[in-house]
This record gives structure tokens, C-alpha cells and sequence, in this order.
């Protein structure tokens, strides 16, 4: 939902002479909100998405605006625009990602444990690691970055045979009845089974699994490696499809760009959890504002008891998404009323409101992605 070249959304009022979101709003740029305007050069600055993963989708990382530039500049095919893509994932049910590098003294432990780990990263870097003092942040990542580095740039045939061992070992451990947290066996082996011989399985061991219940969310800021596992979200990125991935694909890896440009600092699981904050001026809805200009994500929740509700005008022209209940939706911008239910799509120009009359008996719950500068 959005106007990126590789998906306009596209208008489904025939009323309307154009066909896509993109060309309405070039036709009609006062609709984005006059700072929205001047400061994306009047383009929509986001894309707003939902996802249903039940593969792992691939190990990757987005560029800041200068790498993607330089990147979009040399391989165009392979980078189709010049800007950065932080995103923001809010699940719908329980979800499961790698985000961010673990802490050094979780990865230290698997290559303690893991000996076929431990011989794709060599010798000397898990020292060097190991030896790495949590009071030296830059020779901590310093270490971090010849590991990483050192396993995704491990030879095909070794690697494999590494993996497969690995795999044919926990295999029988798990049917000897025996736990195998302690290497991560479980999504190894769900993991190996959706990507058989993937480079890609081995990173479990360097990035923290984060598990969101509904409602709670995961920034990815420029250079954070991550990966969806599974569950549902909405996700709200800028206006981009700048990708740089190195596992867990079929699809055009960079490893290269990928080892280079990531942010190889540390951090526990639980710092990857980005809180929504409870709008003062509205109570039904949850704020999620990511450090960047380009997106903010509000939540909507209206209770059964509500069932006249005023989607307020903002500053900004936004995309509302319906995820549960149904109502009539009234606004003095469009000509006739609408009808919402589950996976209705509006999009609100700036400074227009929309009344819902809810006909749900449950409440509704409701997603709008905007740009709050």
C-alpha cells in the first residue's frame, strides 16, 4: 500500500480518472500535507505492508540514504531506488525474528558448544572474540565483524558439509529425547528444512530471536541485520525496496555489502522490543513513532461500547488499514459512504476526518500509517 513503482496501489473508485495512488497524488500533491510535501519533494514517504510469514524470509539489511544511493547508482537492477528503508513490524499474532547481534558472551557460548560453528568462524577469530572485553565496545565489534565476516564468507562445499553434520547431529539428539536449547536445535532444524544447505542457518548463533506478542513491534534502523521467522504483522517502511541480503533466499545475496555495512554492536533480545505510547489526546490509540522522519504507525483500537468514532484529521496524508470489525465510514472528502470491514484499505488525505458508524459487535481494530514531521 503506496505508491513504490514496483507496487502503486491502485484505486479501486472507477469514479476516479486515475488509476493508481501515485498518479492521483502527482495530479493531487496538496493531498500529502504542505510539509509532507516540500520535505519528500511531494511523494508519499511510505510503504505500508502486511505480512504473513510462514517461510523465513531472507537474512537482510537495509543501506542508509548514502549507501543506497551509491548502491542504487552501480546496480540498479539489483538496487532499484536511492533510499534508505528503516521499517517498523507490528505483530498480528505471535511473532517470531532475528534482529540485531546477541550479546558477545551468547555467541562465545555457541562456539563452545557448536564445534562445526566454531570451525567456520577459524580458530583465531573465536579467540579473538573470546578475549574481547566487554569495557572495549569498538574491539568487541571489531571481533564481532572478522566472525560474522569469516562465517558468511565460508566456502560453499565446507559450509554444507559443516551444516550437515550439524544438522544430522541434533537430529539425533532430538530423537533421543535429549534438549538441544543449548544449540538452538529446534529452529535449526525449521530453519534447514525451509532452506536446506543455506549459509543462512548458521546466523541464528549471532542474532537475537525476538518473539512479539500482538501489538508489540521491532524498528530496523539502517544497517540491523534481521529476518522474519514467522507470524503476521503490518510493517510501515519509507518509500523504498532497497534490500541488501545474504541468506535465507533465493533471491540476489550481497554478502559482501552485506559484512560491510552492518551495525555490529550487541545488545540483548529485549532491546529490540520498540514501545507504542498512549495518545493523550485519544485513549484508543497507541502510538509507535521510530526515530526517522518518514513513517509514525498508529494503532487503533475502538471498544464495542464506541459506536460512533471520529478518525481525526492529521497533518499528513495517511493510510488506514482494517484489520478486525466493520463499519460505514462517512467523510465530507468522498462522495459517497464506504463500507469498511477486515482488509479494507482507505487512504486519507491531509486534514481530513472520517466518521465510522461501527456495526461490529466486537469493537474494531484499526492501523493508520502517516508521516508525523
Amino acid at each position: 500500500m503506496g505508491t513504490h513503482p514496483r507496487g502503486d496501489a491502485i484505486i479501486q473508485d472507477n469514479r476516479i480518472p486515475q488509476k493508481t495512488l501515485g498518479q492521483w497524488i502527482a495530479e493531487n500533491p496538496a493531498c500529502l500535507g504542505v510539509k509532507v510535501k516540500d520535505a519528500f519533494q511531494g511523494h508519499l514517504p511510505f510503504l505500508f505492508k502486511v505480512l504473513s510469514v510462514n517461510t523465513a524470509l531472507s537474512i537482510q539489511a537495509h543501506p542508509n540514504k548514502e549507501l543506497a544511493a551509491k548502491l542504487h547508482a552501480q546496480f540498479p537492477e539489483n538496487y532499484p531506488d536511492a533510499n534508505h528503508k528503516p521499517e517498523m513490524a507490528i505483530a498480528l499474532t505471535p511473532f517470531e525474528g532475528l534482529c540485531g547481534f546477541r550479546p558477545v558472551e551468547e555467541i562465545v557460548s555457541f562456539l563452545q558448544s557448536i564445534p562445526e560453528l566454531r570451525a567456520l568462524i577459524g580458530e583465531v577469530a573465536a579467540e579473538q572474540l573470546e578475549r574481547s572485553g566487554s569495557d572495549d565496545p569498538r574491539g568487541v565489534s571489531a571481533a564481532l565483524r572478522v566472525c560474522f565476516t569469516r562465517l558468511m564468507k565460508s566456502e560453499k562445499k565446507f559450509f554444507v558439509d559443516q551444516l550437515n553434520t550439524l544438522v544430522k547431529r541434533i537430529s539425533q539428539e532430538v530423537a533421543e529425547g535429549k534438549d538441544t536449547s543449548g544449540s538452538n536445535g529446534d529452529l535449526l532444524l525449521r530453519l534447514h528444512s525451509q532452506y536446506p544447505g543455506d549459509i543462512g542457518c548458521f546466523t541464528i548463533y549471532f542474532l537475537n530471536l525476538v518473539r512479539l506478542e500482538p501489538g508489540e513491534a521491532m524498528f530496523l534502523g539502517a544497517n540491523e541485520p534481521h529476518a522474519y521467522l514467522h507470524g503476521d504483522c503490518v510493517e510501515c517502511m519509507a518509500c523504498s525496496d532497497n534490500t541488501v541480503r545474504a541468506g535465507l533466499t533465493p533471491k540476489f545475496i550481497d554478502v559482501l555489502t552485506l559484512c560491510e555495512m552492518l551495525n555490529y554492536t550487541p545488545a540483548p533480545s529485549s532491546s529490540k522490543i520498540f514501545p507504542a505510547v498512549q495518545s493523550q489526546l485519544d485513549p484508543n490509540i497507541y502510538l509507535y513513532d521510530p526515530p526517522v522522519p518518514d513513517f509514525t504507525i498508529m494503532k487503533i483500537e475502538i471498544p464495542s461500547s464506541i459506536k460512533l468514532y471520529l478518525v481525526s484529521a492529521v497533518e499528513s496524508a495517511s493510510i488506514l488499514l482494517v484489520i478486525q470489525g466493520t463499519a460505514v465510514g462517512t467523510s465530507t472528502a468522498a462522495a459517497s459512504e464506504m463500507t469498511l470491514r477486515r482488509g479494507s484499505v482507505l487512504f486519507i488525505s491531509a486534514n481530513e476526518s472520517i466518521s465510522l458508524h461501527l456495526s461490529s459487535p466486537d469493537g474494531m481494530l484499526l492501523f493508520r500509517a502517516c508521516c508525523l514531521l
